[in-house]
């Protein structure tokens, strides 16, 4: 009888282990991986296991004070029955989730090892018996998820050095010209922005949404390049010093498009003039190709950016207000309809005019038009292009809401500036006796500067906006302190997930109301982990 519980407990704890480890296999892909992330993670959040601990310590000091036979074979019924029950707790994060977990090929090879270690170390605690074993057990999950990953360390290597040498072979064969795009923020918008204009000029390749990795950009060029493309296409996300460099490495830009330097990621930079130099590899590689790169003017507020610019200025086009710009923006208004930019390039003005929302989309137009333009591409068609450029989705993206109202998803904002214009935008889209209604968790990765700016965030919410909605408020105190120092007679509602505040906007929201959902916190940012 003994062994035949055991045997039931370990099949139960091997349920609970997959559904649990699934969990767990989710925050870590957000994580992209990196044990340095999610284990710290793992501490701050105390998402460690909590409710099927608390119940086996139960059991054990039940067993050992009593010392009785026939309850510890109860014991481990009962360790058998709460493994299955809190396994059948367990959400399935391939579906219940924001950003939902998806099991690519490398997702299944460290679940399967990690469940394979798990599944080793429940067999020695159902073999060895007792409640402490079994709690030893399910703490080490998390932690062997990390093991597997470490594990499969060479296999991964293995296979994305493949990918990446496919890859790397087809750019060769095809050989379009290369454009490489970063910066702290805008980089999506602008990649979008001038693939489009490529595209209806001549064929062109882009990298569709946020993909800005190696193994991301892998995949793109081995899927997808055609063998007629001419030019290329590249966002370069910057994860740390050497990001942009690697990047360069593998898709050698024979143009580029620097967009800003900002606080976006500020927390692993540390401070703005290393974001710049961490920016400016894209100008190194682009340089040895003797290519154009287009910056914008606000790039050389940071000493490292104008020292390098001084030193070759022929090789840059700068996109900026002043008159010292090679571009100027002479004005940037925003419509119901969308953005008009008037730019004077040359001896010639130009009115650009595309159906987007947000004032810094007026930038990043002229970003845009000014690489196709040293391109060779001739400025009416430009103009033509941008005219019937598609909305970027979660950037701004004005949808109408069931309600009838204006509704902004700007769910993949993650910076100060866009929340900012994103909150303007407002006033454009409201209508007559309608309001402006703000719904955003804050911003993240702002390292030292993030009471600051959310201070000032909270201020501007409570000046421009009727209702404002600030989720998981604990993240942000002094968005909320800033929000309540204003002394406006704006309404404040805290809620602790989006789906809270999404509730209170399906039954509020009025035909003439206008929303902004001004970024979206991924899942380990924002809900709870229930253990």
């Amino acid at each position: 009888m003994a062994e035949l519980l055991s045997v039931i407990a370990f099949a139960a704890f091997a349920f609970f282990c997959a559904r649990r480890l699934l969990r767990y296999l989710h925050i870590f892909q957000q994580d992209e991986y990196d044990a340095s992330r999610f284990l710290p993670w793992l501490a701050n959040t105390a998402s460690f296991d909590k409710r099927v601990s608390a119940a086996l310590v139960l059991f054990g000091i039940m067993t050992y004070i009593t010392k009785d036979v026939a309850l510890g074979l109860a014991e481990t019924g009962l360790i058998a029955a709460l493994f299955a029950v809190a396994g059948l707790r367990e959400a399935d994060p391939r579906k219940a989730a924001k950003k939902k977990l998806v099991l690519t090929h490398r997702a299944k090879r460290i679940f399967a090892l990690s469940f394979g270690l798990c599944l080793l170390v429940g067999l020695g605690a159902a073999i060895m018996g007792g409640s402490f074993k079994w709690l030893a057990a399910v703490q080490l999950i998390p932690f062997l998820l990390v093991v597997g990953n470490f594990l499969l360390k060479p296999v991964e290597t293995n296979i994305q050095n493949g990918f990446r040498t496919a890859a790397e072979a087809r750019l060769r064969q095809v050989a379009p010209k290369t454009i490489g795009i970063t910066g702290s923020f805008g980089k999506t918008s602008v990649k979008h922005i001038l693939g489009h204009v490529l595209q209806m000029n001549t064929n062109a390749l882009y990298t569709p949404g946020s993909v800005n990795t190696v193994m991301g950009i892998s995949r793109i060029i081995n899927e997808r390049l055609a063998d007629n493309c001419k030019y290329f296409i590249v966002e370069m996300g910057a994860y740390g010093i050497g990001s942009i460099k690697r990047l360069c490495n593998f898709t050698p830009p024979d143009h580029g498009i620097l967009t800003s330097i900002g606080e976006a990621h500020y927390e692993r930079f540390k401070d703005l003039e290393t974001v710049a130099e961490a920016k400016f590899k894209l100008a190194e590689a682009v340089a040895q190709r003797k290519g154009i790169m287009v910056i914008d003017e606000t790039v050389l507020d940071r000493a490292y950016a104008r020292k390098f610019v001084e030193a070759d200025r022929k090789s840059f086009i700068v996109v900026g207000d002043s008159t010292a710009s090679d571009i100027q923006i002479l004005s940037n208004e925003q419509n119901r309809d969308g953005l008009v930019v008037k730019i004077k390039h040359g001896d010639s003005n130009y009115e650009l005019f595309a159906p987007l929302f947000g004032i810094h989309h007026g930038r990043n137009m002229a970003l845009a038009y000014a690489l196709a333009s040293s391109l060779g591409i001739a400025s009416d068609r430009i103009v033509a292009a941008l005219r019937s450029t598609p909305q970027i989705v979660h950037r701004l993206e004005v949808k109408s809401h069931p309600s009838g109202a204006t509704y902004v998803d700007d769910a993949f904002n993650a910076n100060t500036d866009g929340i900012i214009n994103g909150i303007d935008l407002l006033a454009k889209l409201q209508k007559e006796g309608g309001r402006r209604i703000l719904v955003t968790p804050g911003v993240a990765e702002l390292g030292t500067r993030h009471d600051e700016v959310h201070d000032m965030l909270g201020a501007k919410a409570a000046r421009d906006t009727e209702v404002t909605i600030a989720v998981k408020p604990e993240r942000i105190p002094t968005f909320v302190q800033g929000f309540r120092n204003a002394g406006t007679d704006a309404e404040l509602l805290t809620f602790e997930t989006f789906n809270e505040a999404q509730a209170w906007i399906n039954q509020n929201l009025s035909s003439n109301d206008a929303i902004l959902i001004a970024n979206d916190l991924p899942d380990l940012l924002e809900r709870e982990f229930p253990t």
